[in-house]
């Protein structure tokens, strides 16, 4: 059949079909996909039959880098585990709390949660009549004692930001199940190269991949992990409110997959070498690292993490207030005023002012963070380099 100059333009030969299989992830950057037949398209939207038909629904590429995700998490967990993705963490955190809360339900959440996580819940979906009461998740008695009859979910941290708290998540699971909650866990800090929450009676893990999972600094995305019946829930909802990741985005998280737990552990043994370093200066009056014995959280690290890592961000909390805060940043110079964590340089910030921003002093005080917290991401950098740097920052305060 012949066809005129634009209809050649846009229907150009067949994309190749080849039998090799690639050693790189195949990036489909594609909006939508076509069909044989209009009733295989119907079929395919309905999910009566797998497959692809709009990239805000499913896309290969974002589907492939949540899948391996889930098989990292759920390499030691009986039973199949399986991914969803989000276009960043946030996306992945509300799309949980949205799926298994409603008008009239109630949160319970660490008193020290991500400042991100503490605005969507005290001013987003408390407008939608959902209520959250913010707990010490140290205390399991005072965990127990928030549950209410129209609690619905359990929310948890494996590490907080910026304390470095570590959750007793068998603990946790357990009040969870008596009350029949979903108990579902932000494991951005940890990485499952530190700890896999599922192990320990977690129902959904979410991550900001853009930390540890990408590793690089140069990709966002989130991805929701869990048994299939609760990820069947959760995608129906990523799927209609559309925070979906993009196949580039996912192309770069999953390449990032490759080397996790070399990142990992080498992070985690520098951080640990940078907070044993500065631990006793004294412009420092705290340093929090579950790797420190001297860290309230040491104990249960050991108990739930990887052998030799204990997470790869140190806070410091200089003398001096917010200002000696602000202070320590600016006299740094290897380590870099940034946002996010989990990349190959290290960078540093000022709790108050950027990731817990949304607090007042009040706020701060009650979720245990002192306004001149400085939290520290170690990346792969020297470690001697790296004390290097905060030695001499401390010195000028």
């Amino acid at each position: 059949m012949s066809s005129g100059e634009n209809t050649r333009a846009v229907h150009g030969p067949a994309f190749p079909v080849f039998p090799q299989v690639p050693l790189g992830l195949p990036v489909y950057r594609s909006a939508a996909f076509s069909f044989d037949s209009a009733q295989a398209y119907a079929d395919t939207m309905n999910g009566d039959v797998p497959g692809y038909s709009y990239s805000r629904v499913d896309n290969p590429t974002s589907d492939t880098f949540a899948q391996a995700v889930a098989a990292l998490e759920g390499v030691h967990v009986d039973g199949e585990v399986v991914g969803q993705p989000f276009a960043s963490g946030m996306a992945a955190i509300s799309t949980v709390l949205m799926t298994f809360t409603h008008a009239g339900a109630h949160v319970v959440a660490p008193r020290e949660v991500y400042g991100g996580t503490w605005g969507l819940l005290a001013r987003v979906l408390a407008r939608f009549g959902v209520e959250t009461t913010f707990a010490d998740a140290r205390d399991l008695d005072a965990v127990r004692a928030a549950v209410r009859p129209e609690t619905t979910v359990l929310w948890g941290e494996v590490m907080a930001n910026p304390t470095m708290t570590v959750s007793d998540l068998p603990g946790l699971a357990a009040i969870a199940r008596e009350a029949g909650l979903v108990f579902a866990v932000d494991a951005t800090f940890a990485s499952p190269a530190v700890c896999r929450p599922l192990e320990h009676g977690v129902d959904v893990v979410v991550h900001s991949a853009t930390k540890y999972l990408g590793g690089h600094s140069d990709a966002t995305g989130g991805v929701a992990v869990g048994r299939p019946e609760l990820l069947a829930r959760v995608k129906h909802d990523r799927v209609e409110l559309g925070g979906a990741l993009a196949p580039d985005e996912a192309f770069l998280l999953h390449r990032g997959l490759a080397t996790l737990p070399l990142r990992v552990d080498r992070a985690c043994r520098s951080a640990l070498a940078v907070a044993t370093a500065v631990e006793g200066h004294p412009a420092v009056v705290k340093v929090q690292h579950p790797g420190l014995p001297s860290d309230p959280s040491h104990e249960l690290a050991v108990k739930l993490f990887d052998e030799g890592r204990y997470g790869a961000c140190v806070t410091i909390t200089p003398r001096g207030g917010r200002a000696a805060g602000l202070a320590l940043c600016d006299a740094l110079s290897l380590v870099e005023n940034a946002t996010s964590l989990g990349g190959v340089r290290s960078k540093t910030s000022h709790a108050a002012t950027s990731t817990h921003r949304q607090l007042d002093d009040a706020a701060l005080h009650a979720a245990g963070i002192d306004p001149a917290a400085v939290r520290v991401s170690v990346g792969l950098e020297d470690p001697a380099d790296l004390v290097e740097d905060l030695l001499r920052a401390l010195d000028t305060l």
